[in-house]
């Protein structure tokens, strides 16, 4: 089967690296990463712990399908309490750090304890050592990786590290594989820094058994079939990255700006995928090339570069080569949220959350609230330093992410993240979050289904929990009315199951494009031992979900987290298809926990926990 059946313990207090058995039996009710991970935090530690203190564990999960011939099989997980929310955190790479981790011969590593000094974790097929980081400790992710490569003389190891964003403690610091992927949410990069690991470097140079070699290859060789035939996996992605989907939300009147306030962004056309592609004066794009994850025939990545016209590049005294380039989700975060229609503004502060280690998602969301508190006059130039945090200035904007990048002045504030931030100036209510997790870049007062989605997320506001944007928008798998209420509840859950199979598989969301569960189902199949039916994996789903239910209701939260924030659902859509609009969370609440055969609190009943072996 496609698992090395070992689990690499870490133990930071004592300086240990102990290997154990993988748990199978729990391997067969969770699948892997997401699921696996979530299962062995909940049994190892108290869900009430400060994410931030040494009884927090730090858990990196690879999936059955990671490292295997499966198209898009190169997630990896991290999973830990989650500072941002104090909720479960879960939170999804790609690139290719993850399949390397299996090439070693591991399934997981589990983190534990603090050390006393900076160290990095070496691994280096079966043998795993920590060792002196005090030379890298205040370095950035890039040349935190570079130095690395370096040292250890080999250009094939992978390494995940946390920049200073990390260090500090910064809410919403994420940690970085391949110097352009991420693990962003809910600020693991501070629970790694918490415990003074500075980066994982992995080596491996063993393959990743199957179960069924022939059915496997036969399976996946179809998938990927699927996948090139596809309009979306096939032709819309690998020529216009997430980005294709920058003006259709705009059209939509789902694409939030100025902190949620408009639902519409003048200045969308400037930002999306086709201004990347447009020429300069000079012939030049922002747009250089694509680039895929590991083992990815789909290749939504971007490569950019910044004109050496622009500000940034004078202001910085150094000229930035091709590197990661935006995704839709950070382009909204920077952008429409912010006012700030500069693509190559917002392509620079990419870069920097990147080498910082900084969730783009939050730090974009986060500096909106700052915006509209400064336009309230709850801020002023004494606070930001002398700042003006203007919605649409490009230069407010990078000045924050050098600030937070490097954890200095008004930079401290921002990264605290929107509810923290907020509430420190008295005006919780312009924060735009859930469980205290901002929003990604889809307005629930024009999808409803998001609007749940958002609500009933375990790790707070996220669009990759339940994508029902997938059928209100591009009606996959069906087609449904963005603004009803209808049938919401129902698809939001099957999303929910179905996603979190998919994120414990080890294998990418955006697959699901073109995938359906049984495409996913069949490859499980022949990977793994034993019969993994499609009802053994819909079941696995709902269980994981309910598995990361329980472990939130034991942190603390409860059904007042299902929420969204009062100005979603009192204050309606100004404009577009969803003018006049709010969001109908409580029509669809109520239903959505039926379904979920859970108490009118929002609790699973027993019968549920039975149901589900929980």
């Amino acid at each position: 089967m496609a698992w090395h059946k070992k689990i690499l313990r870490v133990n930071l207090s004592k300086g240990t690296c102990e290997s154990e058995p993988l748990n199978l039996k729990w391997a067969g009710k969770y699948i892997g990463q997401r699921g696996l991970g979530t299962k062995y935090l909940s049994e190892e530690i108290d869900p009430k712990v400060d994410p931030l203190s040494p009884e927090n564990k730090l858990i990196i999960a690879t999936g059955p399908l990671t490292g295997t011939a499966a198209a898009t099989g190169g997630r990896w997980s991290v999973i830990c309490k989650g500072p941002l929310t104090g909720a479960i955190a879960a939170s999804n790479s790609g690139g290719y750090f993850g399949a390397e981790l299996k090439f070693a011969g591991w399934d997981m590593i589990i983190i534990e304890g603090r050390s006393d000094k900076p160290v990095y974790l070496f691994v280096q097929d079966d043998k795993a050592q920590l060792l002196p980081a005090d030379d890298l400790w205040g370095q950035d992710v890039w040349e935190t990786e570079e130095a690395l490569l370096a040292r250890h003389q080999d250009p094939q190891i992978k390494v995940a590290a946390i920049g200073k964003a990390g260090e500090i403690g910064c809410m919403y610091a994420c940690v970085v594989n391949d110097k352009h992927r991420a693990a962003g949410r809910s600020g693991v990069g501070a629970v790694m820094g918490s415990k003074n690991l500075k980066a994982i470097a992995v080596r491996g140079t063993q393959g990743v058994p199957v179960a069924n070699p022939a059915e496997f290859m036969a399976a996946t060789t179809e998938a990927k079939k699927v996948l090139a035939e596809d309009a979306v996996t096939g032709q819309g992605l690998p020529a216009m990255g997430t980005q294709v989907i920058m003006n259709v939300m705009n059209e939509l009147g789902g694409l939030p700006a100025h902190n949620h306030r408009d639902v519409q962004f003048d200045g969308a056309s400037k930002i999306g995928a086709e201004a990347m592609i447009l020429p300069r004066p000079d012939g030049s794009t922002n747009l250089v090339k694509n680039q895929a994850c590991f083992g990815c025939t789909i290749a939504c990545g971007r490569i950019s570069k910044i004109s050496p016209e622009h500000f940034t590049v004078k202001n910085s005294g150094k000229e930035w080569g091709a590197s990661g380039g935006l995704e839709y989700e950070s382009a909204w975060a920077f952008g429409a949220d912010t006012g700030v229609d500069d693509l190559d503004a917002l392509t620079y502060v990419n870069f920097l959350c990147n080498m910082h280690g900084m969730d783009t998602i939050s730090f974009g969301a986060t500096v909106a609230a700052a915006m509209e508190l400064f336009e309230i006059g709850a801020i002023t130039t004494k606070e930001t330093g002398g700042i003006e945090l203007k919605f649409g200035s490009a230069e407010a904007l990078v000045e924050m992410a050098l600030l937070v990048g490097r954890g200095e002045g008004f930079g401290l504030d921002i990264g605290l993240g929107s509810k923290r931030l907020c509430e420190k100036y008295s005006k919780p209510e312009v924060a735009m979050v859930v469980k205290g997790q901002e929003f990604p870049a889809y307005d629930p007062r024009a999808m409803q289904g998001m609007a749940l989605g958002y609500a009933t997320s375990n790790r707070g506001a996220c669009h990759l929990r339940g994508y029902t944007v997938s059928a209100e928008v591009f009606g996959v798998p069906v087609k449904m009315e963005p603004s009803a209420t209808e049938g919401k509840a129902e698809i939001t859950m099957a999303f929910q199951n179905a996603t979190s199979v998919v994120d414990s598989a080890g294998i990418c969301s955006f697959a699901t494009f073109a995938w359906t569960l049984e495409d996913v189902q069949k490859q499980l199949n022949a990977d793994l031992e034993g019969d993994w039916s499609l009802e053994r994996l819909l079941e696995t789903g709902e269980r994981i979900w309910n598995l990361e239910r329980q472990f939130n209701l034991s942190a603390g939260l409860t059904k007042a987290d299902d929420t969204l924030p009062a100005r979603l659902l009192k204050d309606a859509a100004k404009t577009g298809p969803a003018k006049g609009k709010v969001a109908e969370l409580g029509k669809m609440l109520p239903e959505y926990y039926e379904l979920r055969g859970w108490t009118p609190d929002g609790v699973p009943t027993n019968a549920t926990l039975d149901r589900l072996a929980l």
